[in-house]
């Protein structure tokens, strides 16, 4: 396991507490990223990558037990499949508890999640103490970026970049919906 500085760590925990957008690397592409409860936050984020709220948005979590106050769990068997793919690189939509926030949710009544084994983003989920945004760091419709002046040249100098390195995955991660098993993307 690669290193992950403790001090920069809490630097960027600090920034997601104080309701800052940040851009870290993840399993393919750079994500943007925010604390998932602070709405005024998820909605800088929206506005940063012009993306409608309808979409909903992807919380990634270093482990299965941050996300399950989000998530409505019933079918063991689909679980235990959710599960044999964590962490890991594969997303998965799940219901949502009701008291889940629609800046999360979009239009639907389910919730895109993942436990990531990306180094620094499940460090930052570990040090943020809970699960984190997750989406692309890019304007909507643009390519996703692959490397911090990527992340600079699509989106200013505003949003404070963790840097290091993509785990190589050569797509973005699979999405699987949990109660049909369709594949997304």
């Amino acid at each position: 396991m690669p290193y992950i500085s403790s001090f920069k760590t809490h630097l960027f925990t600090q920034h997601l507490l104080q309701g800052q957008v940040i851009a870290y690397p993840t399993e393919a592409v750079y994500g943007l990223g925010c604390d998932p409860l602070n709405g005024e936050a998820v909605t800088q984020l929206l506005t940063l990558k012009q993306r409608p709220m309808a979409k909903g948005l992807i919380l990634i979590a270093s482990s299965f037990d941050q996300l399950i106050p989000y998530l409505t769990l019933d079918d063991n068997d689909r679980i235990q499949q959710m599960l044999s793919t964590w962490p890991g690189p594969t997303t998965w939509v799940v219901p949502a508890q009701p008291w889940v926030p629609p800046w999360l949710r979009g239009e639907h009544s389910s919730l895109a999640v993942r436990v990531t084994n990306h180094p620094i983003a499940a460090a930052l989920c570990k040090a943020f103490n809970g699960p984190i945004v997750s989406t692309s760091a890019n304007i909507s419709d643009k390519p996703a970026a692959k490397t911090p002046v990527a992340v600079k040249k699509q989106l200013g100098l505003s949003v404070p970049i963790f840097t290091g390195d993509l785990s190589k995955l050569q797509q973005v991660t699979p999405i699987y919906d949990l109660i049909t098993g369709q594949q997304f993307r």
